[in-house]
């Protein structure tokens, strides 16, 4: 028997996903920004981290759905006022991203056997799946692979930059670092999806895009 599996079109993902990343993006953004000049840059941190943890503890405290986009902005404010507020020396300024690359690793690691897999919740922020969609296993199969597979891709991501910044030239490090992070997503996503479509093709599933806008929130 052949099988379908829906997918959204390109009105409802942008729709869909907008609240979620001004929430869990362009908000913490904005305070950091506006608290920069005038309040420094660990009270810029400090208040941009501190929108993001009431918002989860709101979230969590009224049992709504905390969006993966919230908990990647709080991992990545968590790290980098850590860095912040340690000494001010070049590695500790370059190891700001890496430190949170790793908070982010460990986080799609541990959302895995926690049976919630990270992956899952970005793209349900992003992509207004049918019910149909979500509750399909090969699809809550996907979405658990591809967490362990950016687990581990993060991973190395973090290691070859440390072994860069002690090992190389600044000038070397910054050229590196600047291609490291989109060939890193690349691959994470890339593996993932051809691992996604090989699964597919085995058990004669095909993917259908969405007629309509009627996907709600």
């Amino acid at each position: 028997m052949h099988k379908t599996i829906t997918i959204p079109n390109l009105r409802d993902v942008i729709r869909h996903a907008l609240p979620n990343v001004v929430e869990g993006k362009i908000i913490p953004l904005v305070l950091f920004v506006g608290f920069l000049e005038i309040a420094g840059t660990i009270w810029a941190l400090l208040i941009a981290l501190a929108w993001s943890i009431v918002t989860v503890t709101y979230r969590k405290a009224t049992k709504r759905r905390v969006p993966g986009l919230i908990v990647l902005s709080t991992v990545a404010l968590l790290a980098r006022t850590i860095a912040a507020l340690a000494t001010g020396s070049m590695v500790i300024y370059f190891l700001q991203p890496t430190i949170s690359t790793v908070l982010v690793g460990m986080a799609f690691m541990l959302s895995v056997p926690l049976g919630n897999p990270l992956a899952q919740r970005l793209a349900y922020d992003l992509f207004p799946f049918e019910d149909a969609t979500k509750s399909h296993p090969l699809v809550r199969q996907f979405f658990v692979r591809l967490s362990a597979i950016w687990a581990v891709t993060s991973m190395v991501n973090a290691s070859i930059t440390v072994w860069l910044l002690l090992t190389q030239s600044v000038t070397t490090f910054v050229l590196v670092k600047s291609v490291l992070g989109p060939i890193t997503a690349v691959v994470t996503i890339g593996t993932g999806w051809l691992w996604f479509r090989f699964t597919l093709n085995r058990t004669g599933t095909s993917l259908a895009w969405s007629p309509s806008s009627r996907h709600a929130r």
